[in-house]
């Protein structure tokens, strides 16, 4: 044999060989491992409750099967966490944030408090793609959203990023509605209990949340409005967000805002992740999604598998970095 077919040999065998050994790397890391969850809110919603999910039956697809363990980390809409996991958490695959879908924009919109860059994150996918709602009471003083233009709705909100206090603050600012946000509570859970005690309005939150309330469909509660570009299938007749812009600038400004409906509720990990991990906890994320027996369990919490992948997220969070300064000032502004 020539030195050549020698080398090339050599080459194949390399090759052929690598892809077994690297699994064998991911396996033996995580074999005796602990996992985190860090869900960025209190526990009771449907963020808490995705991440307790996925981190029950996501340990069994991963090589090694380490444990996963869910950790409550609450604190404006999530955004200590993802300070946490970009800057505290160690950066080898075994600490998983949940956290909420508006913080990826919050530095491109000049929000307080971030100290990551949201664009070097490493997103495993979202386990839906939830739409967010103003549901209030039946008695609150608004019964059509046209009517915020001069009626007052107080709602409650988390912290900043979060939809509960970025989808009223925008409103407000960005078609002139009379919209008071009561701030501070930890969680949806929270939320639905000052609206329960009458402390405020409504909220602004997922519409699976708001399905999960025993309050949901007896007449108590009302669903007022959906932040989507297009309705929702579960609520056809609410009117949603995208048809309320009254000019193409309003419209650019709405397609903007809209992109984080599109990040579901995403999970990530910090950068520097070793690649062979991170594919690794990719792929166990979404065959977790697919697992009978968390499908089974999902539609007992009433949750809604709606799989979002990480190549969709990440090209959301460029698409919002890569728009024109004139939408990107006039959302600011909106948010500020």
């Amino acid at each position: 044999m020539s030195r050549g077919a020698t080398a090339l040999l050599a080459l194949a065998l390399m090759v052929l060989g690598s892809s077994p050994s690297r699994a064998q790397s991911v396996e033996s890391f995580y074999r005796g491992k602990t996992i985190t969850v860090l869900i960025g809110y209190g526990v009771g919603g449907s963020d808490d409750l995705w991440g307790r999910l996925v981190a029950r039956f996501m340990g069994r697809h991963i090589p090694g099967q380490p444990v996963v363990v869910p950790q409550n980390m609450p604190g404006a809409g999530s955004l200590v966490a993802a300070n946490q996991i970009y800057n505290v958490a160690p950066r080898d695959g075994t600490v998983i944030g949940v956290i909420n879908r508006g913080v990826p924009f919050e530095a491109v919109l000049g929000g307080g408090g971030v100290q990551f860059d949201p664009r070097k994150f490493n997103w495993l996918g979202s386990p839906d793609s939830d739409v967010i709602v103003a549901y209030v009471r039946a008695d609150a003083p608004i019964k059509h959203a046209s009517e915020l233009r001069n009626k007052e709705l107080i709602v409650a909100s988390t912290g900043s990023g979060a939809d509960s206090q970025t989808y009223p603050q925008v409103l407000a600012r960005l078609f002139g509605w009379k919209l008071r946000l009561v701030q501070g509570y930890p969680g949806s859970r929270e939320m639905n209990l000052a609206v329960e005690r009458n402390e405020v309005h409504g909220a602004f939150i997922s519409y699976d949340t708001a399905a999960r309330e025993s309050t949901f469909g007896d007449g108590t509660r009302r669903l007022l409005l959906q932040g989507a570009m297009s309705p929702d299938e579960r609520m056809k007749d609410v009117p949603t967000l995208a048809g309320l812009a009254q000019s193409d600038a309003e419209q650019r400004a709405v397609d903007f805002f809209l992109l984080r409906a599109g990040m579901g509720r995403p999970f990530v990990v910090a950068p520097g992740v070793p690649p062979e991990r991170l594919s690794a906890l990719r792929e166990a994320f979404a065959a977790a999604l697919r697992d009978p027996e968390l499908i089974e369990e999902s539609k007992k919490l009433r949750l809604n598998i709606a799989y979002v992948p990480p190549n969709t997220l990440q090209s959301l969070v460029d698409k919002a970095y890569g728009a024109d300064a004139e939408t990107i000032e006039r959302v600011r502004n909106a948010m500020r």
